[in-house]
């Protein structure tokens, strides 16, 4: 009785305050009558909240998502099956799944009497335009009576997690060159023998003889790493994702941080069926082999991936640096300054092929012709520092579509030259 008049709605209480003033009315002018409508008035929500309170339904829910993984703005249909599992009928009862902000308002569904053990289900459908893992739940369920005096919550423990991925789109086939040739369609192969001392080692392992130490390489990393006895031929791909939260601009779906995110994931997915054995260095110090978990695993945590203050481009090539195994290199990188592209060049010390798309985040922004011609000249002087170190740049504005830029990653030197041949020329004109 206590829960159900501490569940008393707006309505109940309106009925309960209009039974004491026409019982104090009813004493004050002795009218009869009046103080039967004042016992009416009290009875009806007392009357509610017995009936409420006293409702002990055995009630089973289960939630299933359909499916549990969706791409950026696409929809996830999830369904609602509830059964009675009492002999004793319910009334009518309001549905409400709690649901994060990202995925819309909480749908609310209202549940018509269920006999003994008889089951019913519900589906709504949600959408979500921002990356992340949310969770669905939990269910709660307001047992009311048929005149809305009285109004009891019930929630259910159980909850789901819907994750959202990026977005991936599909590329054309190109060819990389600068790798060695294996089988297969237009595939990479790479020997890890770029450089004794990077490629031709590997971290140490329980078991492993210690008279296969290689203590330069040791020395150099910081952790104890050992000689290769063997190394297969195999195409290998580590895929880099710039998160230093100075280098994007933007806000929210259309920031330049989420066309990297995606870039990311799109060539990540294209890699992997292509034949590559990859992994994914973000700036958070994660360091995701898709041959663990496949394309979900890659995923999953491209959904998760946040901008952070503290990561600096010599953040990014420890982690790059830290299980060197030679490759191919492919940076998703955004604006940076003349000594950042400088530290990146480093990375070709092997004569390894990099690819950079090199985003120019300030055409996220609307700044003023003065601005803007600082910015452009800022990324073109980067992109010549990356040229000349051997990278193959490609420059990324605002709008571009990953699928037209992909084929360049696939360019020979020859053109690489021209356009850094290009840039210097506009960096001098812009001198």
């Amino acid at each position: 009785m206590r829960d159900g008049l501490r569940g008393l709605t707006t309505r109940g209480r309106s009925f309960l305050a209009a039974a004491v003033a026409a019982a104090i009315s009813a004493g004050i002018l002795g009218e009869k009558d009046l103080l039967r409508v004042a016992v009416l008035l009290a009875v009806l929500p007392l009357l509610a909240a017995l009936y409420v309170g006293r409702s002990r339904y055995k009630l089973a829910c289960h939630r299933s998502l359909e499916p549990h993984r969706i791409p950026v703005g696409a929809n996830a249909r999830v369904v609602l099956r509830l059964q009675n599992m009492s002999r004793l009928p319910t009334g009518t009862l309001l549905l409400e799944d709690r649901l994060p902000y990202a995925l819309g308002s909480r749908p609310r569904v209202v549940l018509e009497r269920l006999g003994a053990h008889q089951a019913s289900s519900v589906a709504y459908t949600v959408r979500a335009d921002v990356r992340g893992r949310y969770e669905v739940g939990p269910l709660v369920v307001r047992l009311t009576d048929p005149f809305g005096l009285c109004e009891l919550t019930r929630a259910f423990p159980g909850t789901d997690r819907l994750t959202v991925i990026p977005q991936v789109v599909p590329l054309p086939s190109v060819r990389l060159p600068g790798e060695y040739t294996g089988s297969g369609e237009s595939r990479a192969r790479s020997v890890a023998v770029h450089g004794e001392d990077d490629a031709a080692t590997r971290e140490y392992r329980r078991g492993d003889d210690l008279r296969r130490v290689h203590w330069k390489s040791t020395a150099r990393t910081g952790e104890l790493m050992v000689r290769r006895e063997e190394q297969p031929w195999e195409s290998r791909a580590t895929v880099v994702l710039d998160t230093r939260a100075y280098g994007h601009h933007g806000d929210g779906p259309t920031a330049s941080f989420e066309w990297a995110v995606s870039g990311a994931a799109s060539i990540a997915v294209h890699l992997r069926q292509a034949g590559y054995k990859l992994r994914l260095v973000t700036g958070g110090g994660a360091d995701v082999d898709a041959g663990e978990g496949g394309d979900g695993l890659l995923l999953d945590h491209l959904a998760e991936v946040r901008l952070d203050q503290r990561v600096e481009i010599t953040t990014l090539m420890q982690h790059v640096r830290q299980r060197a195994d030679g490759g191919l290199v492919i940076g998703l990188f955004g604006s940076l300054s003349t000594a950042e592209a400088e530290l990146l060049a480093g990375l070709r010390a092997n004569n390894a092929t990099c690819v950079c798309f090199l985003l120019d985040s300030s055409a996220w922004l609307n700044l003023p012709a003065p601005a803007r011609a600082e910015a452009d000249q800022a990324h073109d002087a980067a992109a010549l520092v990356l040229l000349q170190a051997g990278w193959r740049v490609i420059g990324v504005d605002h709008g571009a579509r990953l699928p037209a830029l992909w084929p360049q990653a696939g360019r020979g030197s020859q053109g690489f030259a021209l356009r850094a041949a290009m840039a210097e020329t506009v960096a001098g004109g812009v001198r």
